[in-house]
């Protein structure tokens, strides 16, 4: 069992960002699927019989999802979010286009889709061009990948040729 399950609250779209994120990611499905009880109507303020959580699996990564409604303070912020660590520029492409779809790129590979999740794009050979031992290296690969919105590998390794 995984050790802790990530738990991300919606207002009513629990269930179209499960399917969003079922249909991007691999190794994806939804698991179940609950429903609120009549009895939770009044306490919850959602109707008998709509989405209550989705449990699922995103990327091999057990998550649930929570339509609780709209709570002050229960807001998705961008100070939490989801890496997605990729190989190969085709795979930086592919979860950029795909999330940005209805949301919002930022800066250094961040951005939050329509659900107003966060998320950041980055190529896995940026951590080892920053842990580089040549400092002059370290320098030209940071200054190259802070002007980026979405990371482009061959920039990265341009800057670290010099």
């Amino acid at each position: 069992m995984q050790a802790i399950t990530p738990f991300i609250w919606f207002e009513n779209q629990a269930e179209e960002a499960a399917n969003f994120y079922v249909d991007i990611f691999p190794n994806s499905k939804i698991n179940k699927i609950v429903r609120y009880p009549k009895a939770a109507e009044a306490t919850a303020g959602r109707p008998a019989g709509s989405v209550m959580t989705v449990d699922l699996v995103i990327n091999g990564l057990k998550f649930t999802f929570l339509n609780g409604g709209k709570q002050p303070g229960f807001e998705l912020p961008g100070a939490i979010s989801f890496v997605i660590n990729c190989e190969t520029q085709e795979e930086i492409d592919k979860y950029w286009d795909a999330l940005t779809a209805g949301g919002k790129p930022i800066q250094c590979g961040w951005l939050t889709d329509k659900f107003n999740v966060a998320w950041q794009v980055v190529p896995t050979i940026l951590s080892k061009l920053l842990s580089d031992p040549d400092s002059a290296k370290v320098e030209r690969v940071t200054t190259c990948f802070m002007k980026m919105v979405k990371f482009d590998i061959a920039e990265l390794e341009k800057a670290a040729k010099g």
